[in-house]
């Protein structure tokens, strides 16, 4: 046994029993292990579950960064569904990722904060739009795993169309960039001059 190990079955357990049931009880139990040997590895839970945290992002970590000359709406666009693509992966994955901070992703979260500057993007506006979209991804995969598809009850209306959550998810983030986009047009790129600097988003 070692921590990869831990932290692969650790995350299998995730995907069987969800986030709630989750214990390094049935952790040690699944692993054939005595509870207190895990302690070597994690010396809590949460210590535990942030590095399931970030195992789950491996997918989304390993996306080919952004290059010098591509569309940065484009990228920007790509860059979130790849974020929500990741969080889908896990069951209960937004929530697991939620309260997280960056940590070894720093050098790449740079890398797109400078790739948003150099496509004229000032660098207020590039991080306040990371963090609404990071926000945004992570508040719909919250709700769309939440959704147990449920059209029983009776307080709804009968005829209440299901949510179509990538419909809706591709809607919102559309009106960020488009958002972004304008703000960029009437102000002609310049800065605000109330610019303070903010936590790089999580997961994006």
């Amino acid at each position: 046994m070692n921590r990869e190990t831990v932290i692969t079955e650790a995350l299998d357990l995730l995907d069987e029993v969800g986030l709630d049931a989750v214990s390094t009880r049935q952790l040690a139990r699944r692993l054939g292990v005595e509870q207190p040997s895990l302690y070597w590895y994690f010396r809590t839970k949460k210590d535990l579950l942030a590095a399931m945290a970030q195992a789950a992002m491996v997918p989304h970590a390993q996306a080919p960064l952004p290059m010098p000359g591509e569309d940065w709406r484009a990228w920007f666009l790509e860059n979130t569904r790849s974020f929500r693509r990741t969080l889908l992966i896990r069951r209960d994955g937004a929530r697991l990722h939620a309260g997280t901070t960056p940590s070894t992703d720093l050098d790449r979260i740079r890398h797109k904060m400078r790739f948003l500057a150099d496509s004229g993007v000032p660098e207020h506006d590039a991080q306040m739009a990371m963090l609404a979209a990071g926000r945004f991804t992570v508040g719909s995969v919250l709700e769309e795993q939440a959704d147990t598809g449920n059209t029983a009850d009776p307080d709804l209306p009968a005829d209440l169309p299901p949510v179509d959550h990538e419909a809706a998810f591709e809607a919102g983030l559309a009106l960020i960039v488009d958002g972004l986009t304008a703000r960029l047009t009437a102000s002609g790129g310049s800065c605000p001059k109330d610019a303070f600097p903010v936590p790089p988003s999580r997961g994006l």
